[in-house]
């Protein structure tokens, strides 16, 4: 068992989401940075489906009933055994020591994996917090206490993406780009907005030019989606994204994992795809 000493601002329990549900209204949710939480699991030797925590900005402390190994991915921090520094890609933690994750010093998310994974009940098969509908576990809060299931063997780690502060996406156009006029989508330059969340990346720049007036009916929408509200503003949906929207969508991002550990400010270009 572990018990949550800090929580930060915000981090939830995430694996590989619970896609399959969009008919029936539940986004896919999981790890906005799917990459780094393989890799955190590869290294203490889960499966790459085991859940583990996703922290924003801040980090989190975890203390230890019993002996575990653990791995952090994804957005690099300090981090701490009971308040020593320490490097080691793989950490094995004693029983009633405190690991902590520090402020990521680059990107937004790191990924906190435990031999055995986090061993809550799954809801539709996955065991991700939607911070959207609500399913699946709560945010971490102080006092929270998470089980671990059991270790397996060694598996060898993938490699994580790289964090960069200026992004290009690949987009395919469509459904509603005849709605816009000319490419400025791709002669625009736009910076991720502090508004954004696991539900959509905001972004903010020159506003794109209707060239359809009125509105639609909602519609479907899926993961990657650029959806443009009247503002003019391009909002490309995550993991927590609704399953349906009324705004025009001029195209769909290809991976939208780079904008996991995009933090505000961070520059964001698209390229079309063919």
């Amino acid at each position: 068992m572990i018990t949550v000493v800090r929580a930060g601002p915000l981090t939830t329990i995430q694996d590989q989401g619970r896609p399959g549900y969009a008919h029936l209204g539940v986004p896919r949710s999981g790890a906005l940075d799917q990459r780094a939480l393989r890799h955190a699991n590869t290294l203490v030797g889960n499966s790459s489906t085991a859940a583990g925590l996703e922290t924003t900005l801040l980090g989190c402390a975890l203390r230890f009933d019993e002996p575990a190994r653990v791995a952090v991915a994804g957005a690099p921090a300090d981090v701490k055994v009971d308040k020593v520094l320490t490097s080691a890609r793989v950490i094995e933690v004693g029983a009633g020591s405190v690991l902590d994750v520090g402020r990521a010093a680059r990107g937004v998310r790191s990924y906190v994996a435990v031999a055995g994974g986090i061993d809550i009940e799954p809801v539709l098969g996955s065991r991700s917090t939607d911070t959207l509908s609500g399913l699946g576990p709560p945010k971490l809060a102080n006092g929270m206490a998470l089980p671990i299931g059991s270790s397996s063997a060694l598996f060898v780690a993938d490699s994580p993406g790289d964090i960069v502060d200026q992004l290009t996406l690949g987009v395919w156009l469509g459904p509603r780009d005849d709605w816009f006029s000319g490419r400025e989508l791709f002669e625009n330059e736009y910076q991720v907005s502090p508004m954004s969340n696991r539900v959509g990346c905001r972004l903010t720049g020159a506003a794109l030019t209707r060239g359809v007036p009125g509105e639609l009916a909602s519609e479907g929408v899926v993961l990657g989606a650029i959806q443009v509200p009247a503002d003019g503003q391009p909002l490309i949906f995550l993991a927590d994204h609704p399953t349906t929207g009324g705004y025009p969508v001029i195209g769909v991002v290809d991976d939208v994992t780079p904008l996991a550990q995009a933090r505000p400010g961070s520059t964001v270009r698209f390229r079309e795809l063919h």
